[in-house]
């Protein structure tokens, strides 16, 4: 069975050297980088399978490496490690298309199945019908993209991933603690209240069609229905 590639670019010699060791012993194949600069050309040699990323690194920070990979693949998974941990900071990974934000310190555990869980939607993902139709617009699942007759839009991994989970479970209600764990990680409090944001989104996104709704069930979750 072919070992998942990981690109880990990160500075701080002895935690890059006990991480990449302990992925290696679980079976990962490890691509170590502490030059932010010479990511993108390590990513575009190696072609790994999820990016794990330090934030803070040398001559080119993490964000700037990941807008870089998802100007070339719009699909691998990229995780961020960072002892930065305001909101704006965690909200600014995810606009660059990251999957997940790890705060340091972080358990090594911890990491392996995070990485384990983007593996297993990215499989997912490539699996399903690319093109699906939600009322008046046209869902690319692949590209993150989201068209109405009218509009033309990109949406961030984290929104894309939301639309779809909601979508294939219109009409049934999805909990919150399900969409958190799935596409977050946890269920944590600052997790809960960038799910209301995501969800604002997604409902400014859809009103061209007034026939759909994400419908919030206080206390449980979400209904997606279509009229």
């Amino acid at each position: 069975m072919k070992k998942a590639k990981v690109l880990y670019v990160e500075d701080e010699v002895f935690l890059a050297k006990i991480v990449s060791e302990t992925l290696q012993i679980r079976g990962y194949d490890v691509i170590l980088e502490s030059d932010g600069g010479k990511a993108l050309e390590q990513f575009t040699k190696e072609k790994p399978d999820v990016c794990v990323l330090d934030i803070m690194l040398p001559n080119k920070d993490g964000f700037a490496i990941a807008d870089e990979i998802r100007d070339r693949d719009t699909h691998v998974p990229i995780i961020f490690l960072s002892a930065k941990s305001q909101t704006t900071d965690v909200i600014n990974g995810f606009k660059t298309g990251a999957n997940d934000y790890i705060r340091k310190p972080f358990s090594i555990e911890e990491l392996i199945v995070r990485i384990e869980n983007v593996l297993k939607r990215k499989t997912a993902v490539s699996e399903e019908t690319e093109e699906v139709q939600i009322g008046e617009y046209s869902f690319n699942t692949r590209r993150q993209a989201l068209n109405h007759p009218s509009e033309q839009r990109k949406l961030s991994y984290r929104e894309s991933e939301l639309l779809k989970l909601l979508y294939e479970n219109r009409d049934k209600i999805v909990e919150r603690s399900e969409i958190l764990t799935l596409l977050w990680g946890s269920d944590s409090f600052f997790n809960s209240r960038n799910l209301d944001v995501y969800i604002t989104k997604l409902r400014g996104y859809l009103k061209r069609d007034p026939a759909i709704e994400i419908i919030t069930i206080k206390g449980i979750g979400y209904r997606f229905v279509m009229a």
